[in-house]
């Protein structure tokens, strides 16, 4: 079953906001916890609490952790020079690997056996938080497993353009 949602970040990282259907219909809430954590946490249509991510101590490593605290997955950024690459492994579903072309906002995850299981990309304006288009196309992998591997990413490509920018 294809399911396509639509969320969006917030400008200084902080906040709630919310998740929508393709039909346009409240769905659920992303929970941006604060500018200086860089956690997240997902909120299902009751308002329970779905998934949650965030970096782990002293790493570049994402975290996914599902509602009981159990950890599902952790995301990697892997070295690349032409594409932005990075790698999704979870405990006993397989590793997934997501791609980006170099200067693209579109990323697609692919699975062990490389089929495409999911695509996403990132819309913004020049003044407007990134918003983000998710197709979760996976039958292992929960639409907001995949949003907070989705805002694992930006995260760290956050931590590396803050990085780049304070060495200069």
């Amino acid at each position: 079953m294809t399911e396509t949602v639509y969320f969006k970040d917030t400008f200084f990282s902080t906040g709630i906001t919310e998740i929508f259907n393709g039909n346009k219909e409240k769905i659920g809430e992303l929970d941006h916890k604060g500018a200086f954590s860089s956690s997240i946490a997902i909120f299902d249509q009751t308002g329970a609490l779905a998934v949650s991510g965030k970096f782990t101590f002293f790493s570049r490593h994402w975290v996914v952790i599902d509602d009981q605290e159990l950890e599902l997955g952790i995301l990697k950024n892997k070295l690349s020079f032409f594409t932005k690459k990075f790698e999704y492994k979870t405990h006993g579903r397989g590793t997934y690997r997501i791609e980006s072309p170099a200067f693209s906002k579109e990323y697609e995850i692919f699975d062990k056996n490389e089929e495409l299981v999911a695509t996403f990309q990132k819309t913004n304006g020049f003044f407007a938080s990134p918003a983000f288009q998710l197709t979760n196309k996976s039958s292992s992998l929960s639409t907001n497993e995949l949003i907070a591997v989705v805002m694992g990413i930006n995260s760290i490509q956050k931590a590396q353009s803050a990085a780049a920018t304070s060495s200069s």
